[in-house]
């Protein structure tokens, strides 16, 4: 009876704080205030480091000896009881079973609660997601569902006085819309909060794109479409390596021929070092070229080591190599990248050079991070590290041709994805991709581009035959990757994370 009675009371009180907002204005903290981040950080503690760890003792010292849980699928329980069923149940064999929780961004709202103007607590309303790992098996989604708690001040520290958890949706029934990147307005309020003017995600399964997602304006009042065209940096690079080594499973090119039979830079031309350059030197990153030679005060391309001897990204090193294939094979690389990747894969919508048949209604304007419009790129000339201008879905239907090594010899695709340098623990480069090594022979490759007003990033996971693209058309637009990477590789995004951040 004292429960039932109990539940009464914590529904009136309740509906008077809503009451009382109506009449008062009583506003919701904003997430800079004091409050928010307190309320934020306790919400942490609980779940990120109780809940998703089953550190039992973060819930004993966070809970209200009066703590009460309302749950929507189990009735009602006190703290005894709440601590007891997570013990034996959820936290019963972390090693078989594993639940994590994740708070949707965007979601939560907090409300001050005030006594004679004294703050006393505060309610704090959400949405989270839940996911499941099973022993052997990889994460999968579990639930999605809503929650309100209120915390109360007690002796100056803040405690979880009441938690319901309700409107549980599973796998089969959950509307997509509640999550975020499936719910638009959502997304849309998330985007305007990190000053992202847009936002493209593709979604690869089973080898197969299988969702493009479209997000914001191409600029102000104008929505971005499904097939907006993106400039994505050194996403190009991936296309010039992939016409590259789909020339070598032909056996019209090689791998390891010297590059100076075909083409020689009038300023190396006099240094012994250019007769070790080749296809697999320069497709690792191990050229010895400065990333771009206008960075050097003489503007000249100089070694900066022999070449095969260590890692150093170089844009100038996939000029190279154009200017050799160019040579070679008396075609342009944009002439051979449609032959060779985009007429292939369908990519009707791509092309390295600026020209007519670019549809400015669908290009996403390039903004810096206080949202001043850059001008476009509009390259006469093809660059092979650089400015591919290109779709979501025409990127997706390329990453899918390289997991399914279209086009490519067993033996090239090996090559591909062997370890041909290290750059820091457990990352290396391949030829053209990015390798982050999980262990137990899974890894992920990838790539990232960077340029004025462009952030642009992907990742493939060859095992399981997944990928993710993510564009972005702002200075900052990395700020976004790691809620997409968790939200959509789960278990392996993390590990992408650990990784990059050693």
């Amino acid at each position: 009876m004292k429960i039932n009675q109990t539940h009464f009371q914590l529904k009136t009180i309740l509906v008077g704080i809503l009451f009382f907002q109506i009449q008062f204005g009583f506003s919701q903290e904003t997430e800079n205030s004091a409050l928010y981040k307190t309320i934020i950080s306790k919400d942490s503690l609980l779940f990120n480091i109780g809940f998703n760890t089953c550190n039992i003792k973060q819930f004993e010292d966070l809970l209200t000896e009066d703590f009460e849980f309302f749950h929507d699928k189990d009735s009602i329980s006190d703290k005894a009881r709440f601590l007891k069923t997570l013990k034996s149940g959820l936290c019963g064999s972390p090693s078989t079973y594993q639940s994590r929780r994740e708070l949707v961004d965007g979601s939560t709202e907090i409300y001050p609660l005030y006594k004679k103007g004294v703050l006393y607590g505060a309610i704090q309303i959400g949405t989270h997601r839940f996911y499941e790992t099973s022993a052997g098996k990889p994460e999968q989604f579990g639930s999605v569902a809503k929650f309100t708690h209120v915390w109360l001040l007690q002796n100056k520290v803040w405690k979880l006085s009441r938690s319901l958890s309700y409107d549980h949706q599973t796998v089969s029934s959950a509307p997509s819309k509640l999550t975020l990147f499936d719910n638009e307005d959502l997304t849309e309020k998330w985007l305007k909060d990190n000053k992202v003017p847009a936002l493209g995600i593709g979604i690869i399964t089973d080898g197969k794109l299988k969702q493009v997602k479209v997000f914001g304006e191409l600029k102000k009042g104008v929505a971005a479409p499904y097939n907006t065209i993106w400039n994505v940096a050194s996403l190009t690079k991936p296309i010039t390596a992939i016409t590259t080594l789909k020339l070598v499973s032909l056996g019209k090119w090689d791998l390891d021929e010297p590059l100076y039979k075909y083409w020689i830079d009038p300023d190396i031309a006099n240094d012994p070092n250019l007769k070790l350059l080749t296809t697999r030197i320069v497709l690792s990153h191990q050229t010895g070229f400065p990333n771009w030679r206008r960075m050097n005060p003489s503007k000249k391309l100089d070694f900066k080591f022999k070449p095969g001897t260590q890692y150093q990204y170089s844009g100038e090193g996939f000029e190279y190599l154009r200017r050799a294939l160019e040579k070679k094979f008396h075609k342009t690389l944009d002439q051979l990248a449609k032959e060779l990747v985009f007429e292939p894969a369908k990519m009707n919508d791509s092309q390295l050079i600026w020209n007519d048949k670019v549809d400015l209604s669908r290009y996403a304007i390039n903004y810096d991070n206080k949202g001043n419009a850059y001008e476009p790129v509009k390259n006469k000339t093809v660059n092979a590290a650089d400015d591919l201008l290109t779709t979501i879905e025409d990127y997706g239907k390329f990453l899918c041709s390289v997991l399914n090594s279209d086009g490519l010899s067993k033996k090239v695709f090996d090559e591909m994805n062997a370890h041909q340098v290290k750059t820091k623990k457990d990352k290396y480069f391949g030829l053209g991709f990015e390798i982050y090594d999980f262990g137990n022979g899974e890894y992920a490759l990838s790539h990232g581009g960077a340029d004025q007003g462009v952030q642009t990033l992907f990742f493939l996971l060859p095992k399981t035959k997944q990928g993710l693209v993510i564009f972005t058309n702002v200075d900052d637009g990395y700020k976004v990757y790691t809620d997409l990477l968790l939200h959509y590789l789960g278990e392996k995004g993390q590990k992408l994370i650990d990784i990059e951040t050693k």
